[in-house]
């Protein structure tokens, strides 16, 4: 994990306010049908069974990403391609620390090289089958996407935790984010 200063904070900010991606949200094809594509947990994408080892083929593809109900769709305007996806369309493999407007933030950086800062709009959520389970963290990417945190930036976020309120959890753009199981038997499957 890197500690940057706040204009590089800023700058990426900045680059993440005015990337353009398709606007897949507003398209409403008519055609929907299943194609033999799968996301593993891992990140890796196949297509008919082989990886697609084409980084800029699967960035394109991940623009075009949208979640309807439960299901994951490579979506175009005349049409909804459902995938499978074994956890999370995304993983974040790179955690940084900066500052912007003085203010602490946590950047992480997904398996396609995207980046996020956490924040009210893009919340770190951990959910634990049970108290005692494995923690499965997430940060919201976009447009309800999210990337799984892959075990060794867990491991550096754990490292950042403070406790709140009985809550050990990490602060990132003024919004603090737990990341122990809650003890009123709230978890999740």
């Amino acid at each position: 994990m890197s500690n940057s200063g706040s204009s590089h904070l800023t700058a990426i900010v900045d680059a993440l306010s005015t990337r353009a991606l398709p606007p897949v949200h507003s398209w409403q094809p008519e055609v929907t049908r299943d194609i033999d594509m799968r996301i593993a947990r891992n990140g890796d994408w196949f297509y008919e069974g082989s990886r697609i080892d084409r980084s800029r083929m699967v960035k394109l593809f991940s623009t075009v990403l949208r979640k309807d109900g439960d299901e994951l769709y490579l979506v175009t305007p005349q049409e909804r391609l459902r995938i499978e996806v074994e956890d999370a369309p995304f993983t974040a493999v790179l955690l940084e620390r900066g500052l912007q407007d003085d203010v602490a933030a946590l950047v992480f950086t997904t398996n396609l090289g995207e980046r996020v800062v956490a924040d009210e709009q893009h919340p770190i959520q951990v959910h634990y089958r049970h108290p005692d389970a494995e923690p499965a963290p997430y940060v919201l990417v976009r447009d309800r996407l999210q990337a799984l945190i892959s075990r060794a930036v867990f491991l550096e976020l754990a490292e950042l935790a403070e406790e709140r309120d009985g809550r050990l959890g990490v602060m990132s753009c003024g919004c603090f984010m737990p990341l122990d199981a809650p003890d009123n038997g709230d978890s999740h499957d």
